[in-house]
């Protein structure tokens, strides 16, 4: 994962989901999804452009500042307190909620031919591809975070509860 994540303290990690990847997601996603429109905008006609890029990434805002709510307002302050009775349940629906950002990935990837800028390519777009690239490099750190780290503990403990 990422060296700086304290893996072992649960709250710790929390804290660091919070300021390094809540955070920078609410940063990167609004600059993408103008960048994108601006790409779409002056390149409509052109079959490289990423059509439906912008809707995808504005669909992406809300749907992740939902998820992420979700977990600042219920599942972290649980998981600072050392967890909860059907702590699991909440814990389904954030994975399910990853499964949904893994597909938008797919979805960003498919339609920018896995981020490959055309040949003469302006400086918004190649900047929309490297800051969409930089958007899916720290989401790919920080769900198996979640998923593989920060979770296993409290449903183990759930099941065994």
């Amino acid at each position: 994962m990422t060296d700086t994540a304290p893996t072992g303290d649960p709250a710790g990690l929390v804290r660091h989901i919070e300021t390094r990847y809540h955070a920078r997601h609410r940063e990167q996603l609004p600059r993408l999804a103008e960048l994108a429109e601006k790409v779409e905008a002056v390149h409509r006609g052109d079959g490289r452009a990423p059509a439906g890029l912008a809707d995808l990434l504005r669909r992406m805002i809300g749907a992740m500042e939902v998820h992420m709510k979700k977990e600042e307002l219920i599942l972290f302050p649980a998981i600072r307190r050392g967890g909860m009775p059907g702590i699991e349940n909440p814990i389904a629906v954030m994975r399910a909620d990853h499964d949904e950002h893994d597909a938008e990935i797919a979805e960003i990837r498919r339609l920018t031919a896995n981020l490959s800028l055309p040949d003469g390519a302006c400086r918004t777009w190649t900047a929309l591809y490297q800051g969409l690239a930089e958007f899916i490099a720290d989401l790919e750190e920080h769900i198996p975070l979640e998923n593989e780290v920060l979770f296993p503990p409290f449903e183990q403990a759930a099941r065994h509860g």
